[in-house]
């Protein structure tokens, strides 16, 4: 797979904040100062478990770039007879294209032991996403910044440990933090980072900060003058959003300066975007910084006080990989161990090697592709260049060998 998918990077809800409004329902246990929620980090997203009604476990992304928390199965709000207000138009995460939800409302959400027990949400009119099959990943939706914005939150990737710290009792952490300059638009956090493209010229970008990412840096290239692809790029579906595949390029940029750490090669996605001067949409920002690069720190949002501080890991200096098959794949069935081809680079190994668009995947190097995950499987095309993938497929009932020779693309 040639990326991590992304799926609600930059989502644009077209609602009002007075039509999503909360009543100041959320609760801690007692006598409790900041409560510790687990998370699963699976496929560079990061998934709480959430309770819906008391009765119903579900799986939410945690997602600092999105405004409202949004479920994308309409069928568990139908099960629980939930009772649905308006109908409200959504902004793809492509920005051109409308889609519709409703809103949900006196909704409870128990999330690791924060309480919101009258909440208004927003439910998707279909599954748009098919989330779980580009990822790899079940879930049922996104937690957005609506109930986790009068908190401070800190995110500690390694622990997996997302800690909700009640602003009154919290101090500025010590000098292992840097303190990042930020500006907080409707909840969502934008710093500006130093970034080379190309060449030597260095340039301050506005970035998205949004745990809801699942690759390191996507840039849009039309939203300033300055901004235009490296040398070496090879075009690709960047991934799956709200509104489709998501088309556009990847590669490497020079460098990126964040939290005062200079991280060099980091595999970039490169889009043009439909609208570049509709500022409502894009708050200005040229791009989206996410968890390839967030979880390289430990993260502290300080949403009442408007501060953004990150302490860096020993994974701050890691060199990026990249894949080097050049195939995008799916994962199908009840356990999400079917794997089909759904893209193929031109000119990459796997084309090379006659692999095509939905062919299934049978093994790699002799082990069985069912006994892996979707991220598992994917990881194995990240090895050194020149290496020999045996790699076994099936199309049309017919089982064929396939030998695929990783190649750096980028």
């Amino acid at each position: 797979m040639l990326l991590r998918l992304w799926f609600f990077a930059g989502l644009f809800a077209g609602v009002s904040m007075t039509a999503l409004s909360q009543s100041p329902d959320l609760i801690l246990r007692r006598n409790v100062d900041r409560i510790d929620i687990p998370f699963e980090y699976e496929n560079n997203f990061i998934i709480v478990n959430v309770i819906l009604n008391d009765l119903l476990p579900l799986r939410f992304i945690f997602d600092t770039g999105a405004e409202h928390t949004i479920l994308t199965q309409r069928d568990f709000t139908d099960i629980l007879q939930v009772q649905y207000g308006r109908r409200l138009p959504l902004m793809g995460s492509d920005l051109s294209v409308e889609l519709y939800a409703f809103l949900a409302i006196g909704v409870k959400l128990n999330v690791g032991g924060l309480i919101a027990p009258n909440r208004t949400i927003l439910v998707l009119e279909e599954d748009y996403v098919n989330f779980k099959e580009f990822a790899g990943v079940d879930v049922h939706g996104i937690i957005g910044s609506d109930l986790f914005r009068r908190f401070v939150v800190r995110i500690n990737y390694k622990q997996q440990i997302i800690s909700l710290i009640n602003p009154v009792h919290f101090k500025p952490p010590g000098n292992r933090y840097i303190e990042i300059p930020v500006e907080m638009i409707r909840n969502k956090p934008y710093i500006k980072a130093s970034t080379i493209i190309a060449g030597k010229q260095v340039n301050d970008y506005k970035y998205l900060v949004d745990t809801g990412a699942g690759m390191a840096i996507l840039i849009y290239t039309n939203t300033d003058p300055s901004l235009h692809l490296p040398p070496q790029v090879v075009r690709s579906r960047l991934g799956m959003g709200l509104g489709g595949n998501i088309e556009g390029f990847l590669g490497r940029i020079g460098y990126l300066r964040f939290a005062d750490m200079e991280m060099k090669g980091v595999i970039t996605n490169f889009q043009d975007l439909p609208f570049p001067d509709d500022t409502l949409r894009t708050q200005q920002r040229n791009g989206i910084i996410g968890n390839q690069i967030l979880n390289r720190f430990v993260m502290i949002f300080d949403y009442p006080n408007s501060k953004l501080y990150a302490s860096p890991t020993s994974r701050a200096k890691a060199v990026f990989k990249s894949e080097k098959s050049g195939m995008l794949l799916a994962a199908s069935g009840k356990r999400l161990d079917t794997f089909t081809v759904f893209d193929v680079l031109p000119g990459s190994p796997a084309a090379s090697a006659g692999i095509q668009v939905n062919d299934q995947v049978r093994s790699v190097n002799g082990w069985p592709a069912s006994v892996h995950t979707l991220e598992e499987l994917t990881n194995k095309f990240y090895g050194k260049a020149g290496k020999k993938m045996k790699v076994v497929i099936e199309r049309n009932g017919v089982r064929m060998l396939k030998v695929v020779v990783l190649r750096e693309l980028i």
